[in-house]
């Protein structure tokens, strides 16, 4: 398979629960990161996850953007 056609798989891939909070606890330590939503919106930013309940935050200073959101809402988070 090239390397083209992988990634068409991996973005039509719909990740597991487990996968997108393995997927935020490692985005934690980025600097930016891209936060795909399960209604299609995206934003980029740092974010902040507090691994115990679930939750976080994605913070984007430049464009001044805050959103909370929850390990449910989340499809994808590319770092």
């Amino acid at each position: 398979m090239s390397e083209r056609n992988s990634s068409v798989v991996d973005r039509n891939h719909a990740r597991s629960r487990e996968e997108v909070y393995d997927l935020l606890m490692n985005a934690r330590q980025a600097a930016w990161v891209e936060l795909h939503l399960t209604d299609d919106r995206s934003f980029e930013g740092a974010i902040i996850f507090n691994e115990f309940k679930g939750t976080g935050r994605l913070i984007n200073v430049q464009n001044e953007i805050s959103l909370d959101f929850t390990v449910n809402q989340v499809r994808d988070v590319k770092i």
